[in-house]
Parts: structure tokens; C-alpha cells; sequence
């Protein structure tokens, strides 16, 4: 029996119906949910009425016997029938009529009605392959979920394999391949690999299985990479009562793929390694293997979050929030393990506005117009907090509230981070002990400050006397003096590393992840690559390591 594909949804008007009539030609018709049935059947039995005229037409050449044009053009019945053989009434409206099973019949035609089955909108695999590296499709379905979706994944078969030909004759299927997820073998270097995905629905349900293949081969990968031996860390997701969290500023596009970034800031690093395709391999594989329940990103361009690493980490078990810092065209993304946690609220802000607007911030608003020239600064800058209140999947009374940042980057800014940080702390004071009260705060993120700065002191401290030299970061011109205090009594969960970032210029401590140390505690650290590693190819990024930034991994429990 043929197939007559319905999609139908309650929030859109029209529902389509597709099929091949008698005659072969493929018709997709649109029609009111609310319309009679007798109306949609009527229209169709006038195409199909039209689709035997042409296809009488073709055959006789123009030689047609008398009478039969006529009978050609006769309108065949077109009638619905329930799974269970009972025909449909004509007045019921087109949306209850349609229903998975029944049965639709064109003259002498049968067609099995599928009403929103699985279907596959969208299947794309990266641009660039590498042997030892996960490829991670992107997969968009409809009616359907990738973890129900069958996939299978074949290589391109070598003139030594025997037959060639066109086809799948040109294909392998690879045994391992049964996974969302493939990693080629170095044995596949040179070959094209080929997706076949079959969306499915968790019901049994099965839709058009739906094809792509690579646009180039696999290529050989870099050897070893900073991130290995870590891994042997972190093979596993660790248990329930703790959690795995990971801050990481990737390195965005938009700043690596610069002349500046390749004749100044990293010289050292080949340029084919400062590429984004290149790069997302390497990051796919490091964030992977870390087998995390929390990431903080930072520095994620758009494109690079949507198409690379939200479908790559979807494959992991990782849900992904992303928070855009407008005039860069990159932010921030956190990512969060589904089997663990589930998001309750989001509480994003975008640092100059919440300033200007939110009440909570008018003390200091009011403050700061004492400072017109630092004022200015401060609301010139786009930078973001994200802000993610997680419920824990297996004890609901256990809430977290998870944030991220990147600061404003200048070397002499630090009292423009400093007002950034205070706007930062008195929001998550809000979120953390007004909203949720007493939900401890894990708060990531590249703050740009050493552990000398007075961002540092006041986050680990609770406060900052108003005469800190950083203050006066910019000269006399921007001085601006004020106490500030917090009420969070928070420690860096990784210490003070001698270097989180390591360019050419410059290495010192730039990323922490702070905890609540009244109800978080460190299980452990992972050891961060050994400066042999770091400096093999002079600095960062490099062949072996996608970003001039190193992740921050630990190990945390409740208390």
C-alpha cells in the first residue's frame, strides 16, 4: 500500500497531505484544519482527475480514439476510511478526519495515511574529519528525537575492496558505526563516510530514512593533544551525590580568524590550525572526554554554538543554553547533563542595562554618576552574565544556581570589571537568596584578573575598600573610589593555577570557578596539562590545543 504523509499541528492552520497519484506525479496539497472533509477529497479527485487526462494524453500521442479523452478525464472516487474500514463522513472537519492508519483510496489506488510521522529536517556533518576524532552530526527532526533515530554510517569503498559502481555499491557499511556518534579509524584517512539516518519517534514509529555525505575525506589528526592525558581523569560521568563542572574560554572565531590574530597574537601557531573547522574537531573531542555535568563556555560564536557544539554535546547528553553578547556576535553557552539536572529558570542580564534599569543596581547606579568618564565605560561594554537556576534530577530539594561571565578584557580596565563584578554579585544575591533562597552558586567564567587583582579580592573576600589601587586601574582621569561588599562567602574550586592562559605575551591566571564554600565542597582537581605539553608548540592555541585559554575541571559536592 502506498504512502499519503499528513502533517498536522494544532498551532498552524492547514495541514498538507502528500502522495503519488495513480498517474506518478507527486502532489502536495494544503488545506484548512477546520474544512470538511468532502471538500479536501473533492480537490483531490479533481487533480488526479487532471493527472489521468495528461497521462492519457502522453500515451495516444495525439491519436486518441473517440470517447476515450472523455473517460481519461473521468473524476475517479476519492473516499477516507477509518483503520477499521468505515468510511469517514464527509462534513467531519479535516483535522479529526486525517487520523494515523486510515486508509485512503483514489480510484483503484490504497494509501495508508502516516499523520506526523518521524521525519529528518535537517542532517549535516562537519566540514572537517579527523581520524581519532568524534564526528558529531547535526541532526534536526520532526515529531521525532536523534535518541530514537536509527543511524547507521558507512565509508567509501576502495578500488582494492573488489566491485565498484555507482550507488550504494560505492559504500561500506562500518559494524562499529550504529551510533549518532562515529569516531573514524586512521584506516579510514583518505575515505568520504556517508550518514544514514532513520528518524524514529520512541513509539515504534519509523519515518524516510534521510542521507548526507562528507564533503571531503577523512584526514589524519595531530597526535596528541594537550587535553589526553586529562581525559585518563575523566573517563567516567562521576556519581550522583557530585558534580563535574568545566569553565572554558574556547577562543572565538571572530577573534582567531584575524590578520591580527595570525601576524601579532599567535604567530607561533600554524595557520591552518587557527581555522574554525580544525579547531571544532579538537574542541569536540577535549569537552567530551571530560564527561562533565556542567560547562561554562565563553567566547562561543553563534554559529559555532548552533551548528557545532549544541548538536555535538546533545549527542553526550549535555543540554545547551546560549547567551549572545550583541556588538561581538559571540557570548556565553553553559551546558548542563540532562540525566541530572533540569533547568528551573533563567536569569540572563546584559551588565550596562541591568545597571541603568533594574533597581537592584540604583545605589551603585547612583554612585557611578559621581564618575561620568568611568560611567561611560562601563556602559559601553556589552558584556553578559548568564544565570541558570538547575534542579537536580534524582533529589528535587537539591537546586543550584549555576553563572557565567566574561569581563571586560582591558589590562588597565580592572575598575571597570570591578563595577561589572558588583553588578554580577548583587544580581546572583537576588537570584540565589531572594528567589531561591539558600541555593549555593557555582560561578565561572573568564573574569580577566589575576589573583592579585581586585576583582579576585572582592569575590573571595566579600568586599573592597574604597582606596584598592585598582580604583585608580586607568589613571587619575578614571579614578572612581567606592566600598563594595557581597554577601557570598566564595573560594576558587581549582586554587590559583600559575597560568589559565598562555599567548605569547602574556601566561598568568586569568579563569576560575568559584563555589559557595558553605555548601560546596572540592572532591578533586584535574591537573591541568603540564607546561611541557602547553609550550610544546611555543604557546596557545596551537595543532595539539583549540583555544589560548586551558579548561578548568573539578569535582564538587554538597556538604
Amino acid at each position: 500500500m502506498e504512502r499519503a504523509v499528513v502533517r498536522c499541528v494544532p498551532a498552524e492552520p492547514k495541514l498538507s497531505v502528500r502522495l503519488v497519484l495513480p498517474d506518478g506525479s507527486a502532489r502536495h496539497m494544503q488545506r484548512d484544519q477546520e474544512e470538511p472533509l468532502g471538500r479536501a477529497l473533492a480537490r483531490l479527485a479533481a487533480t488526479a482527475a487532471k493527472g489521468r487526462a495528461k497521462a492519457a494524453k502522453k500515451n495516444k500521442k495525439a491519436r486518441a480514439e473517440p470517447g476515450e479523452g472523455e473517460e481519461a478525464a473521468a473524476v475517479p472516487a476519492v473516499r477516507l476510511f477509518t483503520h477499521d474500514g468505515l468510511a469517514v463522513a464527509e462534513e467531519v472537519p479535516n483535522a479529526a478526519a486525517w487520523q494515523d492508519g486510515a486508509v485512503l483510496q483514489v480510484g483503484e489506488a490504497r494509501y495508508r495515511v502516516e499523520r506526523n510521522p518521524p521525519a529528518v529536517t535537517e542532517l549535516r556533518l562537519p566540514r572537517s574529519l579527523l581520524a581519532g576524532f568524534p564526528v558529531c552530526p547535526k541532526v534536526s527532526a520532526e515529531f521525532a528525537a536523534p535518541r530514537h533515530c536509527v543511524f547507521r554510517w558507512y565509508r567509501q569503498r576502495r578500488p582494492a575492496d573488489g566491485e565498484g559502481g555507482g550507488g550504494d555499491a560505492a559504500w561500506v557499511e562500518e559494524a562499529e558505526g550504529t551510533e549518532r556518534v562515529f569516531t573514524p579509524c586512521n584506516a579510514l584517512v583518505g575515505l568520504r563516510l556517508k550518514l544514514r539516518c532513520t528518524p524514529g519517534d520512541g513509539e515504534q514509529r519509523y519515518g524516510q530514512p534521510c542521507e548526507v555525505e562528507s564533503s571531503g575525506p577523512v584526514e589524519a589528526g595531530p597526535g596528541a593533544c594537550t587535553f589526553d592525558s586529562r581525559h585518563l581523569y575523566t573517563r567516567k560521568v562521576c556519581g550522583h551525590g557530585s558534580v563535574r563542572a568545566v569553565s572554558y574560554n574556547i577562543l572565538a572565531d571572530t577573534y582567531a580568524q584575524t590578520e591580527f590574530s595570525r601576524t601579532v597574537l599567535y604567530p607561533y601557531c600554524a595557520p591552518y590550525a587557527l581555522e574554525i573547522d580544525y579547531r571544532q574537531n579538537l574542541l569536540k573531542k577535549e569537552l567530551a572526554g571530560y564527561s562533565a555535568d556542567l560547562i561554562c563556555l565563553q567566547e562561543v560564536d553563534k554559529s559555532v554554538f548552533v551548528d557545532s557544539l549544541a548538536p555535538a554535546l546533545d549527542a553526550f547528553g549535555l543540554e545547551g543554553l546560549f547567551k549572545i553578547k550583541e556588538k561581538q556576535h559571540e557570548g556565553l553557552a553553559t551546558f548542563y547533563r540532562r540525566d541530572k539536572f533540569s533547568l528551573l529558570s533563567q536569569h540572563d542580564i546584559v551588565f550596562s542595562e541591568a545597571l541603568l534599569s533594574d533597581p537592584l543596581h540604583k545605589e551603585l547606579c547612583d554612585k557611578l554618576a559621581e564618575y561620568p568618564a568611568v560611567r561611560e565605560k562601563v556602559l559601553q561594554r556589552s558584556s553578559v552574565l548568564q544565570v541558570s537556576v538547575l534542579q537536580s534530577a534524582t533529589d528535587p530539594s537539591k537546586k543550584i544556581c549555576v553563572a557565567n561571565t566574561h569581563l571586560y578584557w582591558h589590562p588597565k580596565g580592572g575598575n571597570i570589571r570591578l563595577i561589572q563584578i558588583a553588578v554580577a554579585l548583587s544580581h546572583l544575591k537576588h537570584v540565589a537568596c531572594d528567589l531561591h533562597p539558600s541555593i549555593p552558586v557555582i560561578f565561572c567564567g573568564d573574569f580577566n584578573s589575576t589573583p592579585s587583582s581586585g576583582t579576585y579580592s572582592f569575590i573571595s573576600s566579600g568586599g573592597i575598600a574604597e582606596d584598592h589601587e585598582d580604583w585608580v586601574s586607568n589613571g587619575e582621569e578614571e579614578r572612581c573610589n567606592m566600598p563594595l561588599t557581597h554577601p557570598f562567602k566564595l573560594q576558587s574550586a581549582c586554587g590559583e593555577p600559575a597560568y589559565t592562559n598562555y599567548v605569547g605575551g602574556f601566561h598568568g591566571c586569568l579563569d576560575y570557578i568559584f563555589i559557595d564554600k558553605t555548601a560546596l565542597e572540592v572532591e578533586q582537581v584535574i591537573p591541568l596539562p603540564s607546561h611541557e605539553e602547553v609550550t610544546t608548540h611555543q604557546a596557545l592555541p596551537s595543532v595539539s590545543h583549540p583555544s589560548d585559554h586551558i579548561a578548568l575541571i573539578c569535582d564538587l559536592k554538597w556538604k
